[in-house]
């Protein structure tokens, strides 16, 4: 019987492998497209003359998608399960670079944010998919493991892409700006319009690239996963709840991802604009998000080799934020490349972040699974929040005082870690 049991589980751990490199791939995209905002953000500043608030609008459009996107996601993932939501995802979000075309040839901030709207929205379908598949392909204990896994994927593209746009959009870039300062309004037209259509081929590119994806992701092997499948002990304990809303550990999670995406997308996208703030040149300070995603990589292993075998997913949740709390004060108190280099290392800090806040607010949900998910994918809204808060704070005082904003995040994030998430549910 013993022996039966194991041939099954070795049986389901090799089905899995397929699904997982497979969800792999898509978390590569979300990654590659996602953090291209790091290097937009000082790009679009220029081409499109914008205020700080005004450049972190990037991020501000690119995920209030998520926002607006999270219910619908649920509706698409209901009626065309989870592989041919994926596949609709991934087209949605071709559609949006597609935008960027028009955005560019006619310097329109406007379109260019339309582009990262839309964007978003294929990747909340997107989010709200893997996510939750991740989760329940394996035992619950190792899901931040799993998830950490999915994490390399996702920050090794968003270790490429910073590099990749920027060695196309921010060429010789440092020279282009002395010279900007010296011209008339009319002047500036022609070499703002001939930097604008840098990002021209390379949206045509990810385009492509997005629409073969999407017709691989179709005609995949990828199975469909039951969420509405309650066990028994499950089904007991959540006997008489008819709302998501009646289990705290979600509801304070949304919260905590809420704060904590913000804060992860606050320490990609702002990285280069501070590096340059601490008068680092912008031809070396383009390369400082791809240090935030090594450090989030770093973070990734760890978590891999620790969890669950060293440390527990809430364990590493509390040790990343006081990691992050540390991280932001240092940066806060040092200067130049220094405090650069602490808000690169926030980046693992972040890392064991959503890997273990996702199982811990998913937790003995059971049957609300699909809905949870959909609202945690709404919790990454943050990032539309507290990156152009920032900024705004950065035009009132300065790119490093506006860091403070980082200091609440890490606490909240730390008491949900310690006490939070075991409201309603205690096992972690």
């Amino acid at each position: 019987m013993q022996e039966t049991s194991t041939t099954l589980q070795t049986a389901k751990k090799s089905s899995a492998i397929n699904p997982i490199i497979i969800i792999g791939v898509l978390f590569f995209v979300f990654g590659f497209v996602t953090w291209l905002n790091s290097v937009l953000v000082p790009y679009l500043k220029i081409a499109c003359q914008l205020t700080n608030l005004e450049s972190y609008l990037v991020a501000t459009a690119f995920y209030i998608a998520y926002l607006v996107m999270a219910v619908p996601s649920s509706m698409v993932l209901k009626k065309f399960g989870f592989k041919n939501g994926m596949a609709i995802g991934l087209l949605i979000m071709a559609v949006g670079a597609i935008i960027f075309i028009p955005a560019a040839l006619t310097r329109t901030y406007a379109f260019f944010l339309a582009g990262l709207f839309v964007q978003g929205m294929g990747l909340a379908i997107l989010q709200t998919a893997s996510n939750p598949y991740v989760v329940v392909l394996g035992p619950a204990e190792s899901a931040a493991k799993r998830i950490s896994i999915m994490g390399i994927f996702n920050k090794s593209a968003g270790a490429i892409a910073p590099i990749a746009l920027g060695v196309v959009a921010l060429k010789n870039v440092d020279q282009l700006k002395v010279k900007l300062a010296t011209m008339s309004a009319a002047e500036k037209i022609p070499l703002l319009n001939e930097l604008a259509l840098r990002v021209v081929v390379p949206y045509i590119c990810i385009m492509v690239s997005l629409v073969i994806l999407a017709v691989l992701t179709y005609r995949s092997t990828l199975p469909e996963i039951d969420t509405e499948h309650e066990d028994e002990t499950t089904a007991l304990a959540n006997s008489g709840k008819t709302s998501v809303f009646q289990f705290p550990n979600l509801v304070l999670g949304i919260v905590a991802l809420f704060l904590y995406v913000g804060a992860e997308v606050l320490a990609g996208d702002s990285i280069i604009s501070y590096g340059s703030a601490q008068n680092i040149p912008l031809s070396t300070a383009k390369f400082f998000a791809t240090f935030t995603m090594i450090s989030m990589l770093v973070g990734y292993v760890i978590g891999i080799i620790c969890i669950p075998k060293y440390i527990t997913q809430q364990k590493a949740l509390v040790i990343s934020a006081i990691l992050g709390f540390i991280f932001s004060i240092l940066a806060l108190v040092t200067h130049g490349y220094a405090s650069v280099f602490c808000i690169a290392l926030l980046g693992l800090a972040n890392a064991l972040m959503w890997p273990a806040i996702w199982p811990l607010a998913l937790n003995g949900l059971g049957k609300f699974t699909k809905i949870a998910s959909s609202l945690l994918v709404m919790g990454i809204s943050g990032a539309a929040v507290i990156p152009p808060l920032y900024g705004h704070f950065v035009d009132l005082y300065s790119a490093q005082t506006a860091y403070l904003i980082l200091l609440p995040i890490y606490l909240f994030i730390l008491y949900y870690a310690a006490w939070g998430h075991k409201l309603g549910k205690t096992t972690a």
